[in-house]
């Protein structure tokens, strides 16, 4: 609370100390702006007509060293204008004195909600950035392999088949070649076509009209339309319904597509990238996989290692989950000693980089303060 009026600060005080609030004060603006600098406070009441330092400085003063402070401004009769004025700068709300107690605790609700959703937002952001990275972290030669395939790929609209176990990162390796490539201003669409059940796969990939079935309730565009300008990315291919894999087939050869329960052709310049866990050979003799999309889409075969082959990576990847975990989690950093990184190599890791990426999680969690050979066999399990 920044206010030179004493009176002022105390019925304020009194008031949000009963509401379990914890509060300090300032009887002028320039030391409200020093405890400000030196301090993170959740909510800022601020007066504007004050003496050394207006309110208006101390807000601006203040929202250049730290944007994401929240300020109430309090302003006397007369000085509307002036609240209004502080509002374009950045203020959240202003109350106007004699101050109404039950407005007063109303806005700090309010205030310290919009607190909450910043951090919630911020919090989101960290975690859609880390999910969105797709720095491949590794100086194996089996990684190093990959790099300068895909430096090779990306720059071209050869189209890319990547395979491999679960969990070795082959999403990562068609953001990459996406990002490197001449679409990387345009949208890297996914489609994870093992989790949408076979009867909605057309739907999610072509779109459908209104009215084409029971729910469609108004027009949709599918993943090849969103995808225009950019990179469809097919995952789990394999899994793919027979009348879909036609569509998708007929769609790669014509670069056009038909919306479920329409009729007009649409034009659709997208460059796809599919990946898949199972060997899509063995499914052709089973009957299970067209073999003309196979070809179609395996111009370009990329293996994505496991983990088992790249071991020594495994001392690179490890601070790099630290760094990426803390950061979305607020955990406190840890080192691994370097007999914890020996015995990690040792595993065998049937569940490759996801699998790798939890470990370290869970050491963060139940480990000690420095992460040890013996917490690495007590908790990799």
């Amino acid at each position: 609370v920044i206010d030179d009026e004493k009176s002022i600060r105390n019925s304020l005080k009194d008031v949000l100390e009963y509401e379990k609030y914890k509060i300090e004060e300032a009887e002028d603006g320039m030391k409200g702006l020093s405890m400000i600098q030196n301090n993170n406070y959740d909510l800022i009441l601020c007066d504007i007509k004050m003496p050394k330092m207006d309110g208006i400085d101390v807000l601006e003063l203040a929202l250049e060293k730290k944007p994401e402070s929240i300020f109430v401004m309090i302003s006397g009769h007369g000085t509307i204008e002036t609240a209004v004025e502080a509002l374009k700068k950045g203020a959240y709300d202003f109350l106007e004195k004699p101050i109404d107690l039950n407005r007063l605790l109303v806005t700090v609700r309010n205030a310290f909600d919009k607190k909450g959703l910043q951090e919630e937002t911020k919090t989101l952001k960290r975690k859609i950035n880390a999910k969105k990275t797709s720095e491949i972290i590794g100086q194996s030669k089996a990684i190093n392999e990959i790099k300068e395939l895909i430096e090779k790929v990306a720059p071209s609209e050869a189209r890319v088949l990547i395979t491999g176990e679960n969990g070795t990162g082959k999403e990562l390796i068609a953001r990459q070649i996406h990002e490197l490539s001449n679409r990387n201003k345009g949208p890297f669409i996914e489609v994870n076509c093992a989790a949408i059940p076979s009867e909605l796969i057309e739907s999610e990939l072509f779109g459908h009209e209104k009215g084409a079935f029971t729910s469609a309730h108004k027009q949709r565009l599918g993943k090849f339309e969103q995808a225009i300008g950019g990179t469809l990315f097919l995952d789990e291919i394999g899994d793919m319904s027979s009348s879909a894999q036609a569509k998708v087939l007929r769609a790669l050869q014509e670069k056009k597509i038909t919306r479920v329960g329409g009729e007009k052709e649409l034009s659709v310049d997208v460059r796809v990238l599919a990946a898949t866990n199972k060997d899509l050979k063995h499914e052709i003799k089973e009957g299970n996989f067209r073999e003309d999309l196979y070809h179609r889409l395996s111009v370009i075969l990329i293996k994505s290692p496991s983990l088992s082959e790249r071991l020594e990576d495994i001392e690179l990847l490890v601070p790099h989950f630290v760094s990426q975990i803390t950061d979305e989690q607020g955990l406190p950093k840890k080192r691994f000693t370097n007999q914890a990184i020996l015995e990690l190599q040792k595993y065998s890791w049937p569940g490759n980089i996801r699998e790798c990426r939890n470990i370290v999680e869970r050491l963060l969690i139940l480990g000690g303060s420095e992460i040890t050979e013996k917490d690495v066999t007590k908790y990799l399990k």
